[in-house]
């Protein structure tokens, strides 16, 4: 069995900083073939990615999460080292709690043996949801961290028909490279010891060797590969029998820098989207092992439906960069704000991940939280469950400075400086509205006015006890 890609989705954050700012910073530019790297902000990580992507990969199905039956999360830089982050990110997208979970880490090519995985999953009709999402980091004067970038890209997979496309032929090679890359244990920075000719040697050895283990030859028209930067990648074209351009066309390097397990799904996803007909991806994880997979569209670019969000929308300078990244900040305060026990949390989860309001069967009005007496007619009858589809307007708006951020908020504000606080009226599934307090993200305090249009995104609120607490925020809508 062979379920096949019925639709992608991709997101990256809006900041971007460009080759031109390290420069300034450093004297060099040490991320050869980059133009610019996108930047997660303060409120982004790995999971909020893999959220938005698989939103959008999802809608461009035109399906909902409780259609999903196996979930699959690729991730080096997960916000936790250990816990079950493939429950947030099922109850962030409404995906069924006996749905079919699994992890990928440890490794780049994290991303494309999730996808492996997934083509052979046993589905009773539903889908299978892969999602890969990465923003590595690495010590500030080294060529890691100067081509680390960030993004996510999402499949939504399917046994059901003959349209799509398909994975008809993958293989892997693996053999011992140590030094490469690698994360030590505890740390948050990926390191090298950047001897260029042996990290040379690793990459095509078991890019070569990945693609040599097929069962036949691939004439791809397209090239999805691995790329640490912007120049490796173009190393091995010779070796795979393309030219530069079919790595090029699809490539997400030069724009969004290195994405670590989500670098080769982005630029598949790309050639998705393109409506390429044959797709060569190879995912390397140094150390070393490759996968490399035969992705073959039934109709070109009527394919697949995809949605892909990668545009930048805000360049910082090299000090805005350490900022976001928490590398010039104290971290949070001692002591003070508002405590919200774990247990209490997760109770409200419904309608902190997608804002799950009660419609009062007395009267119909909507209400949100939905416990507690109805606000139109005061009567406590019970409520029915609905979730709002997260556009809205802005009612009312405040914008949060420095020194004015509850204690919860204080690290946030200092990494990304002030920010907007709005009452907005949430549009109703089937009409009306329901009024909710809520931050706004990715936008300058004073572009958020009354009257705006706003968009719900999940993303980090605050961390209490070691625990980060993910919810909805709001964006400005496309």
């Amino acid at each position: 069995m062979s379920n096949r890609i019925s639709a992608v989705g991709a997101y990256a954050p809006r900041f971007r900083i460009t080759a031109e700012a390290f420069e300034e910073a450093w004297g060099q530019f040490q991320a050869s073939g980059i133009e610019e790297k996108a930047v997660p902000g303060a409120d982004e990580d790995a999971l909020t990615m893999a959220v938005a992507a698989a939103k959008r990969a999802l809608a461009a199905d035109g399906s909902e999460g409780d259609a999903v039956e196996y979930l699959a999360f690729a991730s080096t830089t997960p916000p936790l080292a250990e816990g079950e982050l493939t429950s947030r990110l099922g109850a962030a997208l409404g995906v069924p709690e006996t749905a079919t979970r699994r992890f990928r880490g440890g490794s780049t090519r994290a991303g494309t043996s999730a996808l492996v995985d997934a083509v052979t999953a046993d589905l009773d009709g539903g889908h299978a949801l892969v999602v890969a999402a990465d923003c590595p980091k690495g010590h500030p004067d080294d060529d890691i961290d100067h081509a680390a970038g960030a993004g996510a890209a999402a499949f939504v997979l399917g046994d059901g028909d003959d349209e799509g496309a398909t994975v008809t032929d993958s293989a892997e090679y693996a053999t011992p490279y140590p030094g490469t890359r690698f994360r030590q244990a505890g740390s948050e920075r990926v390191e090298g010891l950047d001897v260029t000719t042996y990290d040379r040697a690793a990459y095509r050895e078991v890019v070569t060797g990945a693609v040599d283990a097929l069962d036949a030859s691939p004439d791809p028209d397209a090239v999805a590969i691995q790329a640490p930067d912007g120049k490796r990648p173009y190393r091995v074209a010779g070796d795979l029998g393309v030219d530069n351009a079919a790595i090029y066309d699809v490539a997400t390097v030069q724009d969004l820098g290195d994405t670590g397990a989500a670098s080769a799904p982005l630029s598949l996803a790309t050639a998705l989207a393109d409506g390429v007909d044959t797709t060569l991806v190879v995912g390397v994880g140094s150390g070393a092992g490759a996968d490399a997979l035969v992705v073959e569209s039934a109709d070109g670019g009527d394919a697949v439906a995809a949605d892909l969000a990668l545009d930048g929308g805000a360049n910082l300078s090299y000090a805005e960069y350490l900022r976001q990244r928490g590398e010039v900040t104290s971290g949070p305060p001692d002591g003070g704000g508002a405590y919200v026990s774990v247990p209490s949390w997760k109770r409200s989860i419904p309608q902190r991940y997608r804002l799950e309001a009660g419609r009062c069967v007395a009267c119909g009005a909507l209400n949100f939280p939905p416990e507690g007496a109805c606000g139109d007619c005061n009567e406590r009858v019970g409520r029915e469950a609905v979730e709002l589809p997260g556009t809205g307007t802005v009612e009312a708006v405040t914008t949060i400075s420095q020194g004015g951020a509850p204690p919860e908020f204080a690290e946030q504000q200092s990494k990304s400086g002030d920010f907007a606080v709005a009452v907005v009226a949430f549009d109703g599934p089937d009409g009306g509205s329901v009024s909710v307090p809520v931050q706004a993200t990715d936008a300058e305090p004073g572009s958020v006015g009354v009257g705006d249009s706003v968009a719900a995104a999940f993303r980090r609120i605050y961390t209490q006890e070691g625990v980060t607490r993910y919810g909805a925020k709001v964006t400005p809508a496309e």
